[in-house]
């Protein structure tokens, strides 16, 4: 009977996302001394977010040009290719509280938008 309203569905998806990047930073800061463990992240949610949607080019075939390879498997964790220390480890406290930062900003923007969203649907039919 109702359809879920795009902007909500967008601000879910982004939330999902801040939290599974989230998970990953956690698993990161985790095995910071771990010998040998590399450093994890998921792309941004932009290219994760065109990737899901199917909005955009994409390559069938070797011969065709103009497709962008960049989103391919946005979504799917990618180790680091950051400097790594004398025991074979990529993670870099620093870098990992720099993104925990970002995704902060990015679930509390979700946030944001669900309830001012949810706020404006209340409004149009009557229920402040």
């Amino acid at each position: 009977m109702f359809i879920k309203p795009e902007v909500l569905a967008i601000a879910s998806s982004l939330s999902a996302h801040a939290a599974a990047r989230q998970a990953l930073i956690a698993e990161n800061v985790a095995n910071a001394d771990t010998p040998g463990y590399r450093a994890r992240d998921i792309a941004d949610f932009a290219a994760t977010y065109r990737e899901a949607d199917g909005a955009g080019m994409t390559r069938t075939r070797p011969g065709h040009l103009g497709a962008d390879d960049s989103a391919a498997n946005a979504s799917a964790p990618q180790v680091s290719l950051s400097e790594m220390s004398p025991n074979g480890n990529s993670v870099s406290l620093e870098t990992e509280m720099v993104k925990s930062a970002e995704v902060r900003r990015e679930h509390d923007l979700a946030l944001a938008v669900y309830g001012k969203s949810l706020d404006i649907l209340r409004a149009s039919l009557g229920r402040r």
